[in-house]
């Protein structure tokens, strides 16, 4: 995998003339589905969105997704050191770069863009400005304020009565205020009047009331200085104010009571229904939690955290549960399209007995040339005589007087043995199987194994097939993908695959043929990070047993039987359990054996015999 970087996200900074930050793009594996796995995708970076397409070349078609980075969680994944994960509520990227410094960069700049979206950034705030804020909330307190009154008249009531009381009393003190300042004057020439008569009675002496009248023509008296009247001052009646104010101050008590007695019982409403509001709000949230953790189960299970790998979260019995669900379905598959198959070789048969040439070799069998090692040259010539020397030797043992082997499975003439192997935690477990199939030679058998023509016949567990190298007519080097069981990972095999025809030592010996596989390296198919690479060494021996026929008759196919004995040493790779590989070996392998050997009895019947 390989990223690149657009030449305006090379930078990870602000773009001095509109204040935001720059662009960043290039190519990122995203998790597609535990079908396809990791695939590379073209990553934009822009305006606080995250969009990816299939390829830089497709981005004038559209996106295929986006995500607003305003509310997304960036998490750096804890064990891989290359891939980070985006989640937006229910959705969540699992994304992985080309290495740690890529994947710093594309977080600092994810997180620059987050920074810098909605009203909390001081770019959206000098933006936007401050009044739209103050405009929205006098907005909101005016809603509030309506809907709060609508049914608390008697409050609106006597807070306007507080409002005419506070004019009145505005006035009465303006009022009494004038009053006093008159009062004030008042006082102050009385005190010097005063001090004037004090001076002129130390000058002239007087009966005491002497001064304070004043001696009419007719004989009656009248004060020099009359006392100030209240009333007289001004205009105004002090005691007429006073009672007023007096009274208006008793009603804006009387109403401030009456105000705090209905706030006071409002208060205990809406305390009530705030208790009731907190409530129902606690019961939602709690709601919320739990589906949002039961979502998160279901719609992330599957994702890369519960694959196979060494940090996965699932658990073995987890595992063993998901993979045994897989196969079930599958088979389910299978069991469709082997109705379909063999309605197909039925018609085929049909057409092939009502032919004119009943004993014609089949082209694709005739092909294969009886070979040996002389005749089959090419570079893995030595490999593949060393390979098929040690199974002619070790592989036809009889495996009665070896403790190690158990007999795991045995049905009718099938026999499946195991011989528990395990190397750094990983099962290497080597298979051997035994079985014997009435009116099919090994020549047959075995072509029929490793012609490439056929292989995806009968295959099942085969998602991809190619061949890579042709090294002669009966060696080839094979790269097959198979599919994979979720929740483990899915295997590539690379291998070399040779037919070969046993000389035989003595006129006693049965007619055998032989089929090795096993792992080889070449640069046309290199290890990819999408699948893991298993190892194997597999080789197929057959001989052809013949009973001989009564009288003259012609030999026919219920005079022969194929004796097969299947090996199998494969190195899995990966984490998957030990427990869930050999689960998966005792189950998958009688049902090749008997697959692959009622395909070849349906292929050779009523054809020639090929020995």
């Amino acid at each position: 995998m390989s990223e690149k970087s657009s030449s305006s996200g090379s930078e990870e900074d602000v773009d001095p003339e509109s204040g935001q930050p720059v662009e960043l793009g290039g190519v990122l594996s995203k998790w597609t589905n535990y079908i396809h796995g990791w695939q590379d995708r073209w990553v934009v970076l822009k305006n606080n969105t995250l969009s990816y397409y299939k390829s830089e070349d497709e981005r004038e078609y559209g996106c295929r997704g986006s995500l607003c980075l305003s509310k997304a969680v960036i998490t750096p994944h804890e064990f891989d050191e290359c891939r980070f994960d985006i989640s937006v509520n229910d959705s969540v990227w699992y994304l992985r770069a080309e290495d740690p410094e890529h994947r710093l960069q594309w977080i600092e700049s994810i997180e620059l863009h987050k920074a810098e979206s909605g009203y909390g950034s001081e770019t959206s705030l000098r933006r936007h400005g401050s009044m739209l804020s103050l405009t929205s909330a006098a907005s909101a307190l005016s809603a509030t304020s309506t809907s709060s009154f609508k049914k608390g008249h008697r409050l609106r009531e006597k807070l306007a009565e507080m409002e005419t009381f506070r004019d009145i009393l505005c006035r009465q003190v303006d009022t009494l205020q004038k009053y006093f300042d008159s009062c004030a004057d008042v006082s102050k020439d009385e005190f010097q009047r005063d001090r004037v008569v004090e001076e002129d009675e130390e000058e002239f002496p007087t009966r005491p009331d002497a001064g304070e009248y004043n001696h009419n023509n007719n004989g009656s008296k009248e004060k020099l200085f009359s006392p100030a009247s209240p009333k007289g001052m001004n205009g105004i009646d002090f005691k007429g104010e006073a009672i007023t104010f007096k009274a208006t101050t008793a009603g804006i008590l009387s109403t401030l009571s009456h105000c705090i007695e209905l706030m006071v019982k409002r208060e205990d409403s809406w305390q009530k229904r705030l208790d009731k509001e907190l409530e129902k709000r606690r019961r939602i949230e709690d709601a919320y939690k739990s589906a949002m953790n039961e979502l998160k189960k279901k719609s992330h299970y599957g994702g890369p955290d519960y694959e196979e790998g060494p940090n996965s979260l699932i658990n073995e019995d987890e595992f063993f549960d998901a993979v045994e669900a897989a196969l079930d379905r599958q088979d389910k598959i299978e069991e469709q399209w082997g109705f379909f198959l063999f309605c197909s070789l039925f018609f085929s048969l049909s057409i092939f007995l009502s032919a004119v040439q009943p004993h014609s070799h089949s082209s694709s069998l005739s092909s294969v040339e009886l070979v040996s090692a002389s005749d089959d040259i090419h570079r893995f010539s030595a490999q593949v005589e060393e390979m098929v020397q040690n199974h002619m030797t070790y592989s036809l043992q009889d495996m009665g007087g070896d403790a190690n082997w158990q007999l795991v499975i045995e049905e009718g003439e099938m026999k499946v043995y195991r011989r528990e192997v395990e190397e750094n935690g990983i099962v290497l477990d080597p298979l051997k199987a035994t079985h014997s199939v009435k009116g099919v030679t090994g020549h047959e058998v075995c072509h029929y194994f490793w012609d490439t023509d056929v292989r995806l016949d009968w295959e099942t567990t085969i998602e991809n097939f190619n061949v890579v190298e042709s090294l002669s007519d009966n060696a080839v080097i094979v790269y097959q993908t198979h599919k994979r069981v979720w929740p483990a990972s899915q295997r590539d095999v690379l291998y070399l695959s040779a037919i070969r025809k046993i000389l035989a030592t003595n006129e006693n010996d049965p007619d055998t043929w032989l089929v090795c596989n096993f792992s080889v390296e070449h640069d046309k198919a290199l290890p990819t990070n999408r699948c893991v690479r298993a190892k194997i060494n597999v080789a197929m021996i057959c001989q052809t047993l013949v009973s001989p026929p009564e009288g003259d008759k012609e030999i026919s196919r219920d005079n022969i039987l194929c004796k097969i004995t299947y090996v199998a040493n494969v190195n899995p790779g990966g984490w998957a359990p030990a427990s869930v590989l050999r689960a998966v070996a005792k189950r998958e392998y009688p049902k090749f054996l008997k697959r692959f050997t009622s395909y070849v009895q349906d292929k050779t019947a009523g054809k020639p015999i090929l020995f």
